[in-house]
């Protein structure tokens, strides 16, 4: 059973920095992608940070130059390093693991983690 567990998050002034980390544990198929997605209250689910297969990231034109995504040294892992942090990056994150197999992909997503930016 495909398992992802992220940690991390909290609360930050504006300017800060906090760091996300997901695993995701179980796996038997291709991990077609795997990264960080987040929701803003009222807002829909959107793309922070995610590797797609092993090219290089892709990231929302909103964090680009603040946000990094990290391959871990672990199998399935991933990180996320938020840095110069905005008040509109305060959002529900969420790990996101895409598996491909058997000619089609299914998606798993962790719990999610709060993060918070606020004077």
């Amino acid at each position: 059973q495909v398992q992802v567990v992220q940690s991390g998050g909290g609360l930050v002034q504006p300017g800060g920095s906090l760091g996300l980390f997901c695993a995701a544990s179980g796996i038997t198929f291709s991990v077609d992608s795997m990264g960080w997605y987040r929701q803003a209250p009222g807002k829909q689910r959107e793309l922070v940070a995610a590797f797609h297969g092993g090219g290089l990231p892709d990231y929302a034109d909103s964090v680009k130059g603040r946000f990094t995504i990290y391959r871990g040294d672990v199998r399935n892992t991933v990180s996320l390093q938020m840095s110069r942090l905005e008040s509109e990056d305060t959002a529900v994150y969420f790990c996101n693991v895409q598996l491909r197999g058997l000619g089609s992909v299914t998606e798993y997503w962790g719990r999610g983690t709060q993060v918070i930016v606020s004077s």
